[in-house]
C-alpha cells in the first residue's frame, strides 16, 4: 500500500500579507489626505483614477508572484516599485498639507516629506531591473553584476543628491509647492547643481533600459519553446507600455487619462511570463492585436481619403460624404480583416495557420470519399496533424474505432 502524497502547502506566506497591509494603508492614507490637500477633488478624481489603476495594477501582479515565487526577485521588486510611487504620492499630499494650507505637524515632518515627494521619478528606476531579470530573476552572466551595480550607484547618488537639494530648500524656507503638489524652484539658485546630476540619472536609465531591452532581444533569438513564448509576452507588455506611455507623456489632453492604463500592460505581462498562464496564447493575441491594428489603419485612411474626396474633389455635402464614407468603410470591414488576419498568421501564428490549411484540405477531401473506414483514418490523421492530441479516438455509430 503505497503511502498518500503530501500535501502542498497553500497557505500565504506572511511577507505577501504584510506587503498588501502596507499597501492597502498607503492607498487609505491617499485617499484621507488627497481630498484635504486639494488633490483629489472631483475634477482630479478621473485624472488620478489612471494612475492609481496602474498602481493597483503593480501591486496585484508583484503580490502574486512573490505568493508563488517568493525566491523570484521580480516580484518583490514590483512589490517596491508599487510601495515607492504610493509613499511618493501620500508625501506629496502630506507636503501640499503643510506647506501650501498651512497646517501645523512635528518640526521635522515638513521637510521629511518634502523629500519623500520627490522621489517619484527615481521609484520607477526599478523597471528596467525587473525587464534584465525576467523571467527567473537571474543576471545573464557575471558581467551583468557590474553593469547592475553602476546602475544602482547612479540611482543612489541621484536620490541622496535630491534629498540634499530638497532639504536645503525647506532649511532656507523657500519651499513653494504648485498646484498639483510638486516642490517649485528645485535646481535653481543654491541647488542648481542638482540638473546636471538629475541629467545624468536620466541617461544612465535611458541606456540601462536599452541594455535590459537588448539583452532580452538577443536571448529572444536564441531561445526556443516555453522560454521564447515568456519573451513574447515580455517584448508585447513592453511595446504597449512604450507607445502607449510615450503617447501620454508627450500629450496635454483628456486622452492622457485613458493611455497612461497602458503602463499596466507591462506589469501584466511580466506575470503571465513568469507565471506561465495560458502562455501559448501570446501567438493568438500578437496575431490578433496587429490584425486590428493594421485594418483600423487601413480603414481610417480610407474613410478620410474618400471624405477628403467628396466633399474637396466632387463637392458632396458633408454629412452625405461622411454617412457614403463611413458604409464603405463598415463594407470593407470583414474582407479587409480576414485578408490581413491570413497574412498576420501566415507571418506569427504559424501552427494556427498550418492548421487552418490542413482542416480546409479535409473538408475538401471529404467532400469526395465514399469509403467510411478511409474517412475515419483521414480524420484522425487530420487531427493528430493540426491539434497533436495524446490520443486520438473516432465513434461511429456508438461504436468506438
Amino acid at each position: 500500500m503505497t503511502a498518500p502524497a503530501p500535501r502542498r502547502d497553500r497557505r500565504t506566506p506572511p511577507a505577501v500579507v504584510v506587503l498588501a497591509g502596507v499597501m492597502v494603508i498607503l492607498l487609505g492614507f491617499l485617499v484621507l489626505t488627497a481630498p484635504l490637500s486639494g488633490q483629489l477633488s472631483l475634477g482630479h478624481f478621473w485624472s488620478a483614477a489612471g494612475l492609481l489603476t496602474v498602481i493597483v495594477v503593480i501591486a496585484a501582479v508583484g503580490l502574486i508572484v512573490v505568493a508563488h515565487q517568493p525566491r523570484n526577485p521580480v516580484g518583490w521588486l514590483l512589490c517596491g516599485e508599487a510601495v515607492l510611487i504610493l509613499v511618493s504620492i501620500d508625501a506629496g499630499a502630506g507636503a501640499s498639507l503643510l506647506y501650501a494650507h498651512g497646517h501645523q505637524g512635528p518640526p521635522v515632518a515638513g521637510p521629511a516629506v518634502l523629500v519623500l515627494s520627490q522621489m517619484f521619478n527615481y521609484s520607477l528606476a526599478g523597471f528596467p531591473v525587473v525587464i534584465l531579470l525576467f523571467p527567473d530573476g537571474r543576471l545573464p552572466s557575471r558581467r551583468w553584476r557590474w553593469a547592475l551595480a553602476a546602475y544602482l550607484a547612479m540611482v543612489g547618488a541621484a536620490v541622496v543628491a535630491t534629498a540634499v537639494a530638497t532639504g536645503i530648500i525647506a532649511v532656507e524656507g523657500r519651499a513653494v509647492l504648485n498646484g498639483i503638489g510638486n516642490l517649485v524652484g528645485l535646481g535653481r539658485g543654491s541647488t542648481a547643481w542638482l540638473v546636471p546630476l538629475e541629467m545624468a540619472f536620466f541617461l544612465a536609465t535611458a541606456a540601462f533600459w536599452l541594455a535590459a531591452v537588448g539583452r532580452q532581444v538577443l536571448s529572444w533569438r536564441g531561445s526556443s519553446g516555453e522560454r521564447r513564448q515568456q519573451l513574447k509576452w515580455l517584448a508585447s507588455g513592453a511595446a504597449v507600455c512604450g507607445v502607449l506611455g510615450i503617447w501620454a507623456v508627450s500629450i496635454n489632453s483628456a486622452l492622457w487619462e485613458v493611455l497612461i492604463l497602458g503602463f499596466a500592460a507591462l506589469p501584466i505581462s511580466i506575470g503571465v511570463g513568469i507565471l506561465k498562464y495560458r502562455l501559448y496564447e501570446i501567438d493568438r493575441i500578437i496575431s490578433r492585436t496587429l490584425a486590428y491594428a493594421i485594418v483600423t489603419g487601413l480603414l481610417v485612411g480610407v474613410y478620410a481619403g474618400l471624405v477628403l474626396l467628396a466633399t474637396r474633389v466632387m463637392t458632396v455635402h458633408t454629412p452625405v460624404a461622411v454617412a457614403a464614407a463611413t458604409l464603405a468603410a463598415a463594407a470593407l470591414f470583414a474582407p479587409v480583416r480576414r485578408r490581413v488576419q491570413r497574412v498576420i498568421d501566415r507571418r506569427f501564428n504559424r501552427a494556427r495557420y498550418d492548421a487552418d490549411r490542413t482542416l480546409a484540405a479535409f473538408a475538401g477531401r471529404l467532400t469526395e470519399a465514399v469509403d467510411l473506414d478511409s474517412v475515419r483514418d483521414d480524420l484522425a490523421a487530420t487531427v493528430r496533424t493540426a491539434l497533436e492530441p495524446a490520443h486520438v479516438s473516432v465513434w461511429i455509430g456508438g461504436a468506438r474505432r
